[in-house]
């Protein structure tokens, strides 16, 4: 096995390698917690330049690490097709104003 100098190389050679040997989740590059710890600038790195970057836990997706452009894209795209209150307000079912009331008796409250 060739050992590689991993301060020698580029950045973005070293997390094309990174990505192979890691596999992916979804079709993003996945990092273990362990190593997200351990390279965390790499990992913001490659979320500012690649996309999405998923960290797991025990083999399991746990966090998605996003550039801050693509979160607030995201924000505003929910923004937008978030409905108004008033929207909210009018998809209330409505009815003819009367209620069913129960037939219970009330406690006895002892004073």
């Amino acid at each position: 096995m060739i050992e590689l100098d991993t301060a020698r190389m580029s950045i973005k050679f070293w997390l094309e390698i990174m990505a192979s040997f890691m596999g992916s989740v979804m079709g993003q590059p996945t990092w273990s917690v362990q190593d997200a710890k351990n390279h965390f600038s790499e990992v913001v790195e490659a979320a500012r330049r690649g996309g999405p970057q998923t960290v797991t836990k025990h083999g399991k997706p746990a966090v998605v690490v996003l550039s801050a452009n693509e979160y607030e894209r995201l924000r505003t795209l929910e923004r937008l097709e978030a409905p108004s209150f008033a929207d909210h307000l009018l998809a209330m079912p409505s009815d003819d104003g009367s209620f069913d009331r129960l037939e219970a008796s009330l406690r006895d409250t002892g004073f």
